[in-house]
């Protein structure tokens, strides 16, 4: 069966969202991706072969991330970016799907849930985060000043892709250098990223708190890496504890970049998860 890959930049609002839209059948269950912090859908390059085996794959790069719209005008709340990604699918007359969200993406589909529960069929959290509170209204006082953005991009510089890399895999010999450009990429190309960070920072709202998360009834795979440093395994086994509908798995000698270190590992968890056959 022939796959129709469709990239393109659709304007929602007042943000541009930039996607990747591998389409093989009307018929076909439909996947949304949903990437982390200072991430982009490269990070799941690895894994949509495999999906878009038995998948229509959406890839979304969420703002101010990858080739999305960077406005400082935009609100990035984890709650807008949702709102944002709900009404991009909309305009695709996208209308019912299941999520996969890695880290900070595995929150905001926990968010686009919550709102619109109607639409997800099943979530797929990698490493998703959670309870993490909003920023103090001190820092957020302080991402006023005018050259904060310059702050952040120092440090991101002095941290270096290397480090960074190393702190989300479990193996670092897996790091090459198309790792490091596609990551390092859309940091270099402009500033405005930057000044949507501070943005950002004020945005962030409080994660999904116990009570909330109670109530959310759609069934939830929960897959972490057992060495994930950025958002620890013990955050997997909370949001478990407090998803009603939800099942917690652990893969061995992993980090948190989990669509990276086992794609084809992820991939075969999903599967099982949906309940979806080879085609023949």
């Amino acid at each position: 069966m022939e796959i129709h890959t469709i990239k393109g930049i659709e304007r929602v609002e007042n943000i541009e969202i930039y996607f990747e839209y591998d389409h093989m059948d009307d018929s076909f269950p439909t996947l949304v991706l949903l990437h982390g912090f200072l991430s982009s859908s490269f990070s799941f390059r690895k894994l949509v072969p495999y999906l878009i085996k038995e998948f229509n794959v959406i890839s979304i790069d969420l703002p101010p991330f990858g080739q999305s719209g960077k406005d400082y005008r935009y609100t990035y709340s984890f709650r807008n970016i949702a709102k944002s990604v709900v009404l991009f699918l909309e305009g695709k007359n996208i209308r019912k799907f299941s999520i996969i969200g890695h880290s900070m993406g595995g929150q905001i589909s926990l968010q686009l849930i919550k709102s619109h529960p109607d639409l997800v069929d099943h979530a797929i959290l990698l490493a998703g985060s959670g309870y993490q509170p909003g920023y103090s209204e001190k820092m957020k006082m302080v991402s006023y000043l005018p050259f904060f953005s310059f702050g952040i991009k120092r440090y991101l510089q002095k941290s270096g892709i290397e480090k960074n890399l190393k702190n989300v895999v479990h193996d670092p010999t897996m790091i090459d250098d198309e790792m490091r450009q596609g990551y390092l990429g859309p940091f270099i190309k402009k500033h405005d990223i930057f000044r949507a960070l501070g943005r950002m920072l004020r945005d962030k709202e409080i994660d999904l708190l116990k009570e909330d998360l109670s109530d959310i009834h759609t069934p939830c795979l929960l897959i972490w890496g057992r060495h994930d440093r950025v958002v620890p395994l013990d955050i997997g086994q909370r949001l478990h504890d407090d998803l009603p509908n939800s099942e917690l798995v652990i893969i061995e000698d992993t980090g948190h970049l989990l669509p990276e270190e086992k794609p084809e590992e992820v991939y075969q968890l999903i599967k099982e998860f949906l309940g979806v056959a080879s085609p023949t």
